[in-house]
């Protein structure tokens, strides 16, 4: 009997028929795993063209149901989640799935096709508006100021005895600005001085911010009503934003990766919010919160589909068609009504899925839009301050 050679290898054997005894506990196998002990029947042990075969087959899968899932997904409000509530949920990707994928693909995307252009972070002093922050000169800055503070006097002296009085205390704020912001800026010129050094780059490319009701220094520890170790923490969290501030100068795209790069884990924390905001606005129709957790990964996974169509038609736009064109504005056109269709979608859905009538349907619509809206806002600027840490 001839020994097998690496020409002639015998073919990986096929699964063990049932009523086999499992290798590893000795039970009957009844299928492709042990019921006793959860041992597959396959193993690493054979062909590599065989694995990478299910490794294939559980990609196609996926995204064959993610394709789907897509389609329904972006053209029939509400019928995903209708279907998920009845029961029909295994020929759609689960909810969870669907969101992350379509938030990360979304903004990776949007890294990849948003462009700030070099201008579009200005911090060059010579552009600035401010003449006492780009001041070159003690001087300079000490006429700027004061040009600032006489045409806030003439203001408060014609405001005074009149209705619009009232506006006197944001006077006197901003007076405070003027010589806050002077008074580092002549503080900056004089230490250059001081050390035989050039006029320092104009303040916009510092943060022009207060901390405990004094100007902020990198030099000087804040203080303010927060616990020690708080305020340590947030002196080095604004401490490194603005170091990063001076890095976009060179390099403006850096905060945009940051800023998108930090938008899906935001909109992470925003669903359950969401869900709870749908909650409470239809209390009393006693639905379960992981119900209205499933609208909300529902509705955010469309709104990132619905962002996804548009930054990728705004991009074959630049790349393809001319300004002005019949093609251009064709694409310019197709990216509006995907914009429009955004809130309408909303509407569809919370109409078909809670099934009030329309007065309520668009009462309850405008109050958590609104809600969530402004909500939303708070979340993007703080998406784009940890961008800015995080740079």
């Amino acid at each position: 009997m001839t020994e097998p050679t690496a020409t002639n290898a015998p073919a990986a054997p096929d699964p063990a028929p049932a009523g086999t005894p499992c290798g590893n506990c000795g039970a009957p196998l009844l299928g492709d795993h042990c019921y006793a002990c959860g041992q597959p029947v396959k193993g690493l042990v054979r062909h590599f063209s065989s694995i990478l075969g299910d490794a294939l087959d559980s990609v196609f899968n996926l995204d064959t149901r993610i394709f789907r899932t897509i389609g329904p997904l972006f053209a029939r409000p509400g019928h995903i989640t209708r279907e998920y509530f009845a029961g029909r949920r295994v020929r759609y990707v689960s909810p969870v799935r669907l969101f992350f994928f379509l938030a990360i693909v979304t903004f990776f995307v949007a890294q990849l096709t948003v462009d700030l252009g070099a201008d579009a972070i200005r911090m060059d002093g010579k552009r600035s508006n401010n003449p006492i922050s780009s001041a070159m000169t003690v001087a300079e800055a000490e006429k700027a100021r004061d040009a600032e503070l006489a045409e806030m006097a003439t203001a408060k002296a014609g405001m005074a005895g009149t209705p619009a009085a009232v506006g006197i205390p944001g006077l006197e704020a901003g007076e405070r600005a003027v010589r806050d912001t002077a008074s580092a800026r002549i503080r900056q010129l004089q230490e250059a001085a001081a050390k035989g050094q050039p006029p320092p780059e104009p303040m916009q490319d510092n943060f022009n911010i207060s901390l405990g009701g004094e100007r902020w220094d990198a030099k000087k520890p804040v203080d303010t009503w927060l616990p020690g170790f708080a305020d340590r923490w947030l002196h080095q969290q604004v401490t490194r934003a603005n170091d990063n501030v001076r890095r976009l100068k060179q390099d403006p795209g850096a905060f945009k990766n940051a800023a998108l790069g930090a938008v899906p884990t935001t909109l992470f924390v925003l669903v359950p919010v969401f869900a709870l905001m749908l909650k409470l606005i239809y209390l009393f129709k006693r639905r379960l919160y992981m119900e209205h957790l499933i609208v909300g990964l529902h509705s955010h996974a469309f709104l990132c589909l619905d962002l996804l169509l548009v930054l990728l038609l705004h991009a074959l736009s630049r790349a393809y068609t001319a300004d002005g064109s019949l093609a251009n504005d064709l694409f310019d056109w197709v990216e509006g009504l995907l914009v429009a269709w955004m809130p309408l979608y909303l509407l569809l859905m919370q109409k078909r899925v809670y099934a009030q009538g329309w007065p309520m349907t668009v009462l309850k619509f405008g109050v958590l839009g609104t809600c969530y809206s402004i909500l939303l806002s708070f979340a993007i600027v703080a998406s784009m301050g940890i961008g800015l840490v995080a740079m």
